[in-house]
């Protein structure tokens, strides 16, 4: 095994049925200042440049989501070279979101 699963792009509908039945934690990787503007209801502020995959809750099904995809990889990346088996993420990020006239907190 060499440490790294690949990553796997999750679409809209999976993080709305994530989010509602309660089977994911959606860990927004975007700056303070992006999410304080405005964010996917549920989601919880862990800014990639600030980073540490041993911070984040064991027990859970964590995916990560960015502004559209490109950090929300690189935290999934991240995670796995700590040592976590964590690969999934939202492909389209917050601009699909928005994009698509879904609630925003």
């Amino acid at each position: 095994m060499n440490g790294s699963a690949p990553i796997v792009d999750l679409s809209r509908d999976d993080i709305k049925q994530g989010l509602s039945d309660g089977s994911i934690l959606l860990v927004d990787v975007r700056e303070p200042q992006e999410f304080a503007a405005g964010h996917i209801p549920g989601a919880v502020s862990h800014p990639l440049s600030t980073f540490d995959p041993a911070s984040l809750p064991t027990g859970k099904r964590i995916v990560f989501s960015c502004a559209a995809g490109v950090r929300s990889a690189r935290a999934a990346e991240f995670a796995q070279a700590a040592g976590r088996d964590i690969r999934e993420h939202y492909k389209g990020g917050f601009k699909d979101w928005i994009g698509a006239g879904e609630p925003v907190e």
